[in-house]
């Protein structure tokens, strides 16, 4: 025990059992009014802030010899020891020895006096130091409980303050971006909802964030497009196409453009037409547009997902400009009458202008930054595309950096998501028996149809209390549910083995499991209001309540409070995966409270409802952030 650490909360040592037990310090009231006011977290730190900032200064007391310290703050990885655990004593031993100080004989002694250094305050109630000078540091349960009653009171997930961020950022995802003329597929999945919930987290955050789709709505391709529809439905301006099958549309028009020399030809010279603006090309071109447009939107609606579009086509105009700066800033070099910038460490450059003349994806992709960074005033671009195209957009990113770019803010961040291939159960690319790609509004409706058959059954065996248009509903919002979180909750660098069965599963880390979950949450709320007169959100808005009486109760608590920090890693590091990770985390612990604590009928229900209801809060907040659709009933 190291007297002296936390004299502001000497009248909690009598509840925390288990920290007074492994001999945690704490101090009486006299010491603690010796010590001075205690300190309390600013109205927008989180818990771990805080307990950071209190371990940085006990550091800076206890170890006055080395300045700039990190404190190595964390959550401990086995609740057994504690809360939060300063990482940092042995590192200052290592760095200490090696500066010939000898004042500290290990890093326990290190640990020690930092333990004892720690600044009064009101969240940390004890701390233990281990044989290898880890501090552990154990949160006041009262602190725990107030926040989750707050919770369920207010009925709202706070998200991270705008503080954490330096203030709101302007936010450009570019992510989905499938082909004019060519059906979405499977492919377009991981971009599409990875995109989304990244969007989604930085909105919740509060920053500005503009969501666009850099449909493929240009280049050589398009040649051949437009010169099958003028052969294919000669009067399509008074008479439109119905085309709702784009693949077979384009398959057809590729099949003409292999077999037919003189069709090649007409289609190299349509493509011309196009950029130079031909009105009859521009008119077939906005029609091809329009159609595909229609596909997709089909496959937005499903997913619950909104996008602008700003294609390829978008930024043309601004090609010369774009490649004029490039060449100011000395970055251009002819290579065989092409315009290339070669950069450091890549074996390859990009190519800005062809030998030609004529402009491809490096234009384009260097226009568009600078558009968005310059004319727009984005801080923040994020583009989310496969692994495969990680190279070329790290290059744009080291070529818009050289030219000056990037320079106009501090806060000017350029990154790129990169994701794995969705793989059918034999490890190989995810295709359709005859070797199709597979479209992917088939893939989502066949989710609803299997999740629908699931459902009926439960209704026949007495499962389910849904019926008619219930079931339907409750249908796809699990079926589209269960794919975008067996997406999710992979980390998208890796690829993964696409099964209908697994996503599916009501066991296990999936979306099935979690909203069975929350629906049996719901009920429990539900019924403690209608069949026991116990309003969760009324017994929360009371007195305060001992919520942190059980090791099952306190486990649910302390991870309800962690729930802004998952947030902000995310919005840092764009990784939708760990919302999916903290969200099983959070139902894992809620389904261990609800095993072992009885909530309907106990002496503690009023305690326990509001657990529940602030669980139910948080847990609504993480599906609204994968774009998921929760039920109350299921």
């Amino acid at each position: 025990a190291f007297p002296g650490a936390f004299p502001a909360v000497a009248s909690l040592a009598a509840e925390n059992a288990k920290a007074a037990a492994a001999g945690a310090a704490t101090l009486d009231r006299k010491a603690a009014a010796a010590s001075g006011p205690a300190r309390t977290p600013g109205p927008d730190e989180s818990l771990l802030e805080f307990v950071s900032r209190l371990f940085a200064d006990a550091i800076k007391a206890a170890v006055p010899a080395l300045e700039g310290l990190d404190p190595a703050v964390m959550r401990c990885a086995n609740a057994s020891f504690g809360d939060y655990q300063c990482n940092a004593p042995m590192g200052i031993f290592k760095a200490l020895k090696a500066k010939g100080d000898a004042t500290f004989a290990s890093p326990r002694a290190v640990g020690e006096a930092i333990a004892s250094a720690v600044p009064p305050n009101v969240v940390l109630a004890s701390a233990t130091v281990s044989p290898a000078g880890f501090v552990n540091a154990k949160v006041v349960d009262k602190r725990l409980g107030a926040f989750c009653q707050g919770v369920a009171t207010a009925g709202v997930a706070k998200p991270p303050p705008l503080s954490a961020f330096g203030g709101a950022r302007r936010v450009l995802v570019d992510f989905s971006s499938p082909n004019i003329a060519k059906e979405m597929h499977v492919g377009h999945l991981r971009s599409t909802i990875i995109g989304d919930t990244i969007c989604r987290v930085l909105e919740f955050c509060g920053h500005d964030v503009k969501r666009v789709n850099h449909v493929g709505d240009w280049g050589t391709q398009f040649g051949m497009l437009i010169s099958h529809m003028a052969e294919a439905y000669p009067d399509f301006l008074n008479n439109p196409p119905n085309i709702t099958d784009l693949t077979v549309f384009y398959k057809n028009a590729k099949k003409r453009f292999d077999e037919s020399d003189e069709f090649k030809t007409k289609s190299r010279e349509t493509v011309v037409k196009l950029q130079a603006g031909d009105a009859h090309c521009r008119a077939v071109w906005t029609v091809l547009c329009d159609i595909s447009r229609k596909e997709f939107d089909k496959v937005y609606a499903r997913l619950g997902v909104t996008l602008e579009e700003f294609g390829e086509s978008h930024y043309n105009s601004m090609i010369p400009g774009a490649i004029d700066l490039l060449e100011k800033a000395g970055l251009v070099t002819n290579q065989e009458g092409a315009s290339c910038v070669f950069l450091p460490k890549h074996g390859f450059p990009l190519i800005v202008r062809k030998s030609d003349g004529g402009f491809g994806y490096d234009s384009t992709d260097m226009a568009a930054i600078h558009h968005r960074l310059k004319t727009l005033g984005t801080e923040w671009v994020v583009y989310v595309t496969d692994l495969g195209q990680a190279e070329h957009f790290h290059m744009c990113f080291e070529a818009a950096e050289a030219a000056g770019w990037t320079h106009g803010s501090k806060h000017v961040r350029l990154s790129h998501v990169g994701f794995g291939v969705v793989q059918g159960e034999d490890g190989k690319r995810f295709k359709t028996r005859s070797g199709e790609t597979v479209r992917l509004v088939d893939l989502l409706d066949a989710s609803v149809e299997r999740m629908q058959a699931s459902l009926d059954e439960r209704v026949k065996e007495g499962k389910c209390g849904l019926a008619g248009d219930e079931v339907k509903k409750a249908a796809a919002a699990i079926g589209y549910g269960a794919v975008k979180y067996f997406d999710l909750h992979q980390h998208p660098a890796t690829n993964y083995k696409f099964s209908y069965d697994k996503m599916l599963s009501t066991s296990g880390n999936t979306a099935v499991y979690l909203l069975f979950a929350h629906a049996r949450l719901a009920s429990i709320v539900r019924k403690a209001a209608d069949e026991k007169g116990v309003s969760a959100k009324a017994a929360a808005a009371g007195a305060p309540l001992e919520l942190t009486a059980h090791a099952k109760e306190r486990a649910l608590a302390f991870e309800l409070t962690q729930f802004a920090e998952c947030v902000k890693s995310v919005a840092d590091d764009f990784l939708p995966v760990r919302i999916c990770d903290y969200l099983y985390k959070l139902s894992t612990k809620f389904t261990e409270f609800v095993t072992e604590c009885k909530v309907l009928g106990d002496p503690r229900m009023k305690e326990r409802v509001v657990l529940c209801e602030a669980t139910g809060v948080v847990m609504r907040k993480c599906f609204d952030l994968l774009g998921i659709e929760y039920l109350m009933q299921i």
